[in-house]
């Protein structure tokens, strides 16, 4: 099975709902069918979202009613079936993303805005490797969160001009 993304192709085995029904196995629990339908909603698109969006999203879709401590404990259950991730926002909140099947990529956010740009750079990988050798230690991965101005943000605002200054 193939997940797209904007960066590109990742190959997986199992889809995040049979991966995420091995999980729960795991830890003697069931994917339910309230379960499932966030699963779902979750790998419909790749859109970043907060708890509150998605459980605002599943209740205007009109299927099956599905409690907001149904989401927000399916969402962290999610995270340690290694499915979703949370992201940081510059005004302390969270944001998740997908992590299963979804390349390795870092993320540029604006601090005015909360803009977030996805990226892959071999190279920060690489310093990364170098250093975490050189410390006696393996790296199986890493998150890099740049926080910053965007270049809509950094821009001059456009100052209108009164008629007494035109004099």
């Amino acid at each position: 099975m193939h997940i797209v993304s904007g960066l590109g192709n990742v190959t997986v085995t199992a889809s995040p709902k049979e991966k995420f029904r091995e999980y729960l196995a795991t830890q003697k629990m069931r994917l339910t069918p309230e379960r499932e339908i966030i699963v779902d909603e979750v790998f419909d698109n790749h859109e970043h979202f907060d708890a509150e969006e998605l459980s605002e999203r599943l209740r205007s879709s009109g299927r099956k009613r599905v409690s907001r401590s149904t989401v927000y404990r399916t969402l962290e259950s999610m995270e340690s079936a290694g499915l979703i991730r949370k992201v940081a926002r510059p005004n302390g909140s969270e944001i998740w993303e997908h992590d299963y099947g979804y390349p390795q990529h870092d993320h540029l956010i604006c601090r005015k805005c909360g803009e977030l740009q996805e990226f892959h750079n071999d190279e920060i990988k690489a310093i990364l490797e170098s250093v975490a050798d050189k410390m006696g230690f393996f790296m199986d991965g890493h998150r890099l969160e740049v926080f910053g101005l965007c270049s809509e943000c950094r821009r001059a605002p456009v100052r209108r001009h009164r008629k007494l200054d035109m004099i």
